[in-house]
């Protein structure tokens, strides 16, 4: 396979066989964080379309894209597409432009790369999956975090048989959440469902289903601490850290499993403390153990021009488009990023706006 699967990639210009797309959507996160991922993918940039028809025909030349649009559903009706990329913005009232273009996109025949969220309810991401079995086409969404490299190797560790069961986790993500009675109203909690597809991807790529979870509201910054129990027996903490300072990094992740714990710092610093005898207390004069348990520790390489080093592949951007083209190229459903997993996040988004602090909600029983 191509791509990340051996660990190197491969060109745009160097794959026999490319998917034709298009891309609704021409705004800057995709300028700098989606457009270029082409680069690497098996895809051949047909047409791009935007509401603003300037910008739409600016991205399709500077893009290489043949023709541009400003109406989505004549791009769909004109071309001969195999999957449409959508990154677009929120409706008025708070809805997700996105799904719904999602929807005509499968009507049309076509697999569907979307940015996240995916939609705004658990309703929606029903109606997705019916019209994606009908169609017998893909969606998946955009959730970089379970493509940062740095996470898959937690998944990986914690997978292997020297770790033991997981255990325990915390998760660290700043977040806020207005008070409860303004969450009823969509608009108020934008923020909530444009950033929760973050840690929440991560804890199901990692964890699986949330069975129940409980959590604490503070007024201040509007963040919260959750205490969540998956199906599969972990338990940990979710701190959504609002009011950090802008030069703080922003996330940390640990998991802990049997005598062993792997932790991830800012995103790109793994660190995985395996097994090993402490020191003699009151005894030992060193703190460094044997060579064979002693921690291993992973930073990446900022000096080269690699392309382990740009932001959009440790950033897991690249990995997750690669995903998506390698998947429908191959005829089968991404296993990451699908529609299952955007279900899971809903669910915990739609307890948020109506659980009140203090209290357990069961998502899975």
């Amino acid at each position: 396979m191509n791509g990340t699967g051996s660990g190197l990639i491969t060109y745009n210009f160097e794959y026999e066989r490319k998917l034709r797309v298009g891309f609704i959507g021409a705004g800057g996160h995709s300028y700098r964080n989606v457009y270029p991922t082409f680069q690497y993918a098996p895809v051949e940039l047909v047409a791009v379309c935007d509401v603003n028809k300037d910008r739409a025909a600016v991205y399709a030349k500077q893009f290489g894209a043949e023709r541009s649009y400003s109406d989505y559903r004549e791009m769909l009706d004109k071309e001969t597409l195999d999957a449409v990329f959508i990154v677009t913005a929120y409706e008025p009232d708070g809805r997700v432009q996105a799904t719904a273009i999602a929807r005509e996109a499968l009507r049309a025949g076509v697999h569907v790369w979307m940015e996240k969220p995916t939609a705004a309810s658990t309703k929606e991401i029903a109606e997705l999956m019916a019209l994606s079995r009908a169609a017998q086409r893909y969606v998946m969404t955009g959730t970089k975090k379970i493509f940062f490299p740095s996470v898959e190797k937690v998944h990986e560790i914690i997978h292997a048989p020297e770790f033991g069961r997981p255990a325990s986790f915390y998760l660290r993500y700043p977040m806020t959440m207005p008070e409860l009675e303004r969450r009823q109203d969509l608009r108020q909690v934008e923020d909530l469902l444009d950033h929760i597809f973050h840690p929440a991807s991560i804890l199901y790529y990692l964890f699986g289903k949330i069975e129940r979870f409980s959590y604490d509201w503070e007024p201040v910054n509007g963040g919260s601490a959750l205490a969540v129990r998956f199906v599969s027996g972990v338990a940990g903490a979710v701190h959504f850290a609002a009011g950090i300072a802008g030069s703080s990094p922003l996330e940390r992740l640990e998991v802990v499993g049997e005598g062993c714990n792997v932790v991830v710092e800012n995103g790109v610093k793994v660190t995985y403390y395996r097994k090993a005898a402490r020191p003699a207390y009151g005894r030992a004069a060193s703190y460094l153990v044997p060579d064979e348990a002693a921690p291993l520790y992973w930073e990446p390489e900022f000096s080269l021009g690699q392309l382990m080093n740009k932001n959009i592949f440790y950033l897991g951007y690249v990995q997750e488009v690669l995903h998506f083209c390698e998947s429908v190229l191959e005829g089968r459903a991404p296993v990451k990023g699908g529609l299952e997993a955007s279900l899971e996040i809903l669910k915990l988004f739609e307890a948020l706006r109506t659980l009140p602090p203090g209290h357990a909600a069961v998502l899975n029983a």
